[in-house]
């Protein structure tokens, strides 16, 4: 994990920098990561989410093509 930096121009205000901080903070996943780490979750637990999440994906994709 890394440490972000923000750099403030003279017409920030207080505001405008935390609204860069949250949204750089969505672009790096890094509050994901510190979730994920949270809890111990086994190779073989992650790769059948993984999977499930992608059998979903697909599914919908299926139903999108079959509407048009």
């Amino acid at each position: 994990m890394h440490m972000i930096i923000i750099k403030k121009n003279e017409r920030d205000s207080i505001d405008k920098m935390l609204r860069r901080y949250r949204q750089k903070l969505k672009v790096t996943k890094q509050v994901k990561e510190i979730r994920d780490r949270k809890q111990y979750t086994k190779p073989s637990e992650a790769k059948r989410l993984q999977l499930k999440k992608a059998i979903y994906k697909q599914k919908l994709i299926d139903d999108e093509q079959k509407k048009l």
